[in-house]
């Protein structure tokens, strides 16, 4: 009977060690003989990085590797800060095709106050598969109406939504308005099978606007209201709380920044002009795609753009191929301060293409992996914490055996908030499980011939 319990008390205890095996976990460790892309400080060969606990304590040539910290060989080997995604919906959708799995919106078209973060989904299939592609680090949006909610920035690891939470990187969404060129189905010319809208579209974008702006005005009223109550509530009745309002204040007092969501050559002019006569403190723009046709007004107003995404096809049928792939360089070139933005939810993995191929149409390498760490953070104020790979900052990092942007490189370790994360995702339990379709049979099967 001994016997019968010592046995299953053995298997017990390793079952719980390569459970623990298989979990993320922080401690010191010690990466060495790798090169070290850190985008703030250039690039060190043969350099050491040290990580302990949630943080990075050394980078360099000549680094003093603590007693018992665990040492991972990087010979042949690249280290690089993990990539931020300036615009995805993960963790708000699992299966776009299906309503109960999509939390990226609520009901009406003015809801500020709707806060992302409360929505994300930590345990989204979409998550482990888009950390084992280098992204580490995303901007989750809601969408939907004028103002959809605000939106957060997310590490993809954590078991609560507040533990994922980078920082407190918090952007209020602006859906700016945009005027059509005419409507039915898709929005332009006579729309698709040839349907037509009664509605006329300068009328459509007056109306818009006009809604924007009675919004805005509101919002700034309910705000020196506040501000005259807080500074002398004596023997005033408290101001009746309007939640929407609320959520705008914080842009006013130049605390928050104001994501102005718009693509349009004319709504982007627009936008600029509204930014400027609201003096609005803290904004980027987010999308521009045709953010090439204005890039020296946006440089002259000094406005950051969140571009992207880079994979698709030219805004109108004139233009060149490649617009959609250059735009982003055609900013920077400008003087436009760029980070590149997926827009995708379950496709957030192709961030490092959506970087290739910018890097490839005119924005150079070196650029287009600063537009994807450093530059975003730069963007959200979180850049002492997240972007590159320096003493002090978050150990968000992975290690490669290749350029990030190119198809055929593979992420051999994975760090988040100092978490060694296990390589696991649905796609790599997937290609695992078909490797070998002849597994346990005694008798492989026989392939016939085609046409048999």
């Amino acid at each position: 009977m001994n016997l019968l319990l010592t046995i299953v008390l053995a298997f017990l205890t390793l079952f719980q060690q390569q459970e623990q095996e298989q979990k993320a976990r922080q401690g010191t460790y010690a990466i060495t003989n790798a090169r070290i892309e850190t985008v703030s400080d250039g690039t060190i060969e043969n350099g050491t990085i040290v990580i302990q606990g949630d943080r990075i304590i050394a980078v360099g040539k000549n680094v003093v590797i603590p007693p018992g910290a665990e040492i991972i060989d990087g010979t042949g080997m690249r280290v690089y800060p993990g990539m931020i995604d300036s615009g995805t919906s993960l963790g708000l959708t699992e299966i776009g095709s299906i309503a109960e799995t999509d939390d990226t919106n609520e009901i009406g078209d003015i809801t500020p106050h709707m806060d992302a973060l409360t929505a994300i989904n930590p345990n989204a299939t979409a998550i482990p598969v888009t950390r084992l592609s280098g992204v580490t680090t995303v901007i989750s949006e809601p969408a939907g109406g004028m103002f959809p909610g605000t939106a957060a920035m997310i590490n993809l690891f954590g078991y609560t939504a507040e533990q994922m939470q980078a920082g407190n990187a918090k952007m209020l969404i602006l859906q700016f308005p945009v005027k059509r060129t005419g409507g039915g189905f898709g929005g332009g010319g006579g729309g698709r099978f040839g349907n037509r809208s009664d509605s006329d579209p300068e009328e459509e974008y007056k109306k818009a606007m006009a809604k924007l702006n009675e919004v805005w005005d509101r919002a700034e009223l309910y705000n020196r209201i506040e501000e005259a109550y807080a500074a002398n509530p004596q023997g005033k009745e408290r101001p009746v709380y309007a939640p929407e309002m609320d959520a705008i204040r914080p842009v006013l007092a130049g605390s928050r920044t104001l994501m102005v969501k718009v693509d349009e050559e004319a709504a982007i002019l627009a936008a600029l002009e509204w930014v400027k006569t609201r003096k609005i403190q803290k904004v980027v723009f987010s999308g521009v795609s045709e953010g090439w046709r204005v890039a020296d007004k946006l440089a002259e107003a000094g406005i950051s753009c969140l571009v992207g995404p880079m994979l698709a096809t030219p805004t109108r049928g004139s233009d060149r191929y490649d617009r959609a792939y250059a735009n982003v360089g055609l900013l920077a070139n400008a003087g436009v301060k760029v980070a590149i933005r997926s827009g995708e939810s379950e496709n957030v993995r192709n961030l490092p293409f959506n970087a290739g191929f910018a890097a490839a149409y005119g924005l150079g390498k070196e650029a287009a992996l600063r537009a994807v760490t450093l530059a975003p953070a730069e963007m959200f104020g979180i850049d002492n914490d997240f972007g590159s790979l320096s003493v002090g900052k978050k150990a968000n990092l992975f290690i490669s055996d290749g350029d990030p942007f190119e198809t055929s490189t593979n992420i051999l370790a994975l760090f988040i908030d100092g978490f060694n994360v296990p390589i696991e995702s649905r796609h790599l339990d997937l290609y695992k499980e078909f490797l070998d379709r002849d597994a346990g049979r005694l008798k492989p099967v026989e392939v016939l011939p085609a046409g048999n």
